[in-house]
């Protein structure tokens, strides 16, 4: 009987043990197959380069000034790794500036009203109004992926890692990064900005080099580029000149692995136009800084011993690829503006149409305004002269004192586009004086509508080493006036100094040098291209330097060029970057509307009303929309 039943028990387990092997077996070969496409997949990435859409993305470039650096490995420890959500608001970056705390933010939607949200210090007894947080001071977009709010300094107590909030809601966003462990960046040693320039990126740095109109030697610098979230990939220096960096790209490709933040080692003019569409992170950039090594004679070992800078900027592949597609909507490759003109502004909304409308008559087709912080509407002047089909383009330049990079940024970016560029402020204005008897030449008489782009294109046809056409600027003063002209300053002003000052220039970006080396007056050029002074009585600028009292009283804020002392500040006070006789303080000088006058010159204000005056009403372009 015990045997008979010992029978039966083996016949039933065994179709069991048989079954569980049949179960898992189809698993195991299931798994192993999924695993196979899953590492022949990862391959195909690697192998074929034309599947995977790169994006490189650029910080800014370390300087060295007084203040300490820490290395990058305790710059970064200190950064929060929080994931955030997609396209959530994010607060990138931070930069303590002297009258601001800037916010680089990401997915911000302009639609909400933010206000800056401010921290107390680790034991600090804080004022509960400025927990309520303030008002932002401007909001504005900065390229295509990232925006600027810039919020009011905090006060004693409080932290400079200022958060955003929505107002009304008292709602703190991001707040991972908005309580007192974020990272703010002194805007004294910074990595500001990045631009890609064929097979080398342009790095713009404060606090690096001080030195005005030299180059440094660039073996003691170096890029640095992200990879797996550190700063793994070294590229030398190839150029270093006052705020700009020049280095090589990367040059491998097999550098980087699927899903990596960056991709390097590829020509940017041989990327697929669809760079950057494919890959999920395309709107995050790449991360690049600058290395510079303190001792100067250790000069090898690939960017070992360099002390690394703190960075914001970033380099975005669908630039590239947004470039490409504006250039093939023209249908024409080759086809560019004759004249451009550059300029970098700061609360100069009053006298832009004025300026712009003038220059248009002269020839100008193209105008790049390099907007630095402005708070009285400039925006909406630009987009109102858009709208009267003049072709102005409004650049958000957050960073303060740095005209000359600004203008090598200008460089860059008009290149594609202008055969020649004009580097100018907007009280400045180029004139064609009447010939005399004594004047006979006629080689650079232009006169009339359309004589400022005559002038280069009669250059260009007549000489292709010159690069560079220097003008000599006159200085007028108020003229007598105590209230701003009504009619405009080309009109108004007529009383000026009898010695020209200094002078500026009109440049062909296809010839700078590499080093983008300017002095705001003028470029240095490359090996065999040269310069041309203009004879002042073929043609002349009139700088509307010192303008009635109301007017001039703004340059006390701050003065934008990197290398010269801001009114406030007792430097250089007998060179002519200052106004002679005028101290550190905005008060009115006694008689200042009769001073620097010394020639009564009413040359461009006759020729003004006499060709641009509306016949019938004897208005001009610029005051016709105020009389509506």
């Amino acid at each position: 009987m015990e045997s008979d039943q010992r029978r039966k028990r083996k016949r039933l387990t065994r179709p069991i043990i048989y079954s569980s092997f049949f179960s898992v077996r189809p698993l195991l070969l299931c798994f192993s197959f999924i695993s196979l496409l899953y590492f022949v997949s990862n391959c195909i990435h690697v192998i074929n380069p034309s599947s995977f859409k790169p994006i490189l993305v650029v910080s800014t470039f370390p300087l060295l000034s007084s203040s300490p650096i820490k290395s990058f490995r305790h710059y970064r420890s200190s950064i929060s790794t929080k994931k955030t959500v997609p396209n959530s608001l994010r607060i990138e970056d931070r930069v303590l500036f002297p009258d601001h705390v800037l916010l680089l933010v990401s997915n911000l939607d302009k639609r909400d009203e933010f206000e800056c949200v401010y921290f107390c210090k680790n034991g600090s007894d804080c004022d509960e109004i400025w927990k309520l947080g303030r008002s932002v001071l401007s909001v504005d977009e900065y390229g295509e992926f990232q925006s600027v709010v810039r919020c009011p300094i905090p006060p004693l107590n409080y932290s400079a890692a200022v958060g955003l909030g929505r107002g009304g809601r008292r709602k703190v966003l991001d707040e991972g990064l908005g309580k007192n462990n974020g990272v703010v960046h002194s805007w004294e040693t910074l990595v500001y900005a990045a631009v890609l320039d064929g097979e080398t990126v342009v790095v713009f740095v404060k606090g690096l080099n001080h030195r005005p109109d030299r180059e440094s030697d660039p073996a003691q610098f170096g890029c640095h580029w992200e990879r797996d979230g550190r700063f793994r990939v070294y590229t030398k220096a190839i150029t270093v000149a006052q705020e700009v960096v020049r280095c090589l790209l990367p040059k491998r490709i097999g550098l980087m692995k699927p899903g990596s933040r960056v991709t390097i080692g590829v020509n940017p003019s041989l990327l697929p136009r669809s760079i950057g569409l494919m890959n999920p992170v395309k709107d995050e950039g790449v991360p690049i800084t600058v290395g510079v090594n303190p001792n100067i004679r250790a000069r090898g070992g690939g960017g070992g011993g360099h002390v690394l800078v703190p960075s914001v900027a970033k380099v975005f592949g669908a630039n590239l690829e947004e470039k490409g597609e504006k250039r093939m909507s023209r249908g024409d490759f080759s086809k560019k503006y004759e004249l451009c003109v550059c300029s970098m502004v700061w609360n100069q909304a009053p006298s832009l149409r004025e300026w712009i409308m003038y220059h248009a008559w002269l020839g100008v087709e193209r105008w790049f305004i390099y907007d630095n912080n402005s708070d009285d509407g400039i925006q909406n002047v630009i987009e109102e002269l858009e709208l009267e089909d003049y072709n102005v383009s409004r650049h958000v330049w957050p960073w303060i004192k740095t005209q000359e990079a600004g203008f090598s940024h200008c460089a860059l970016k008009a290149r594609d586009e202008c055969n020649w560029v004009g580097f100018m402020d907007v009280d400045e204005f180029f004139y064609f004086p009447f010939p005399t008897r004594k004047q006979r030449s006629r080689k650079y008489r232009f006169h009339g509508q359309n004589s400022l782009r005559n002038l280069v294109m009669n250059i260009s046809s007549t000489s292709s080493r010159i690069a560079e056409i220097r003008t000599a600027c006159h200085s007028f003063g108020p003229s007598g006036l105590s209230s701003p002209p009504a009619q405009g300053v080309t009109v108004g002003y007529t009383c000026r100094l009898q010695s020209p000052e200094r002078h500026k220039s009109i440049v062909r970006p296809d010839a700078l040098d590499a080093t983008l080396l300017n002095v705001v007056h003028h470029f240095h050029l490359r090996k065999g291209f040269r310069y041309l002074n203009l004879p002042q009585g073929a043609a002349v600028i009139n700088h509307y330097k010192y303008q009635v009292w109301e007017s001039f009283r703004a340059k006390f804020f701050r003065r934008v060029a990197t290398y010269v002392a801001d009114w406030q500040e007792n430097q250089n006070e007998g060179s002519r970057d200052r106004a002679p006789g005028l101290g550190t303080e905005a008060i009115e000088p006694a008689n200042w509307h009769l001073q620097f006058c010394e020639v009564w010159d009413t040359g461009l204000r006759d020729f003004v009303l006499a060709n641009l005056a509306d016949f019938s009403t004897g208005l001009l372009p610029w005051e016709k929309r105020n009389s509506l």
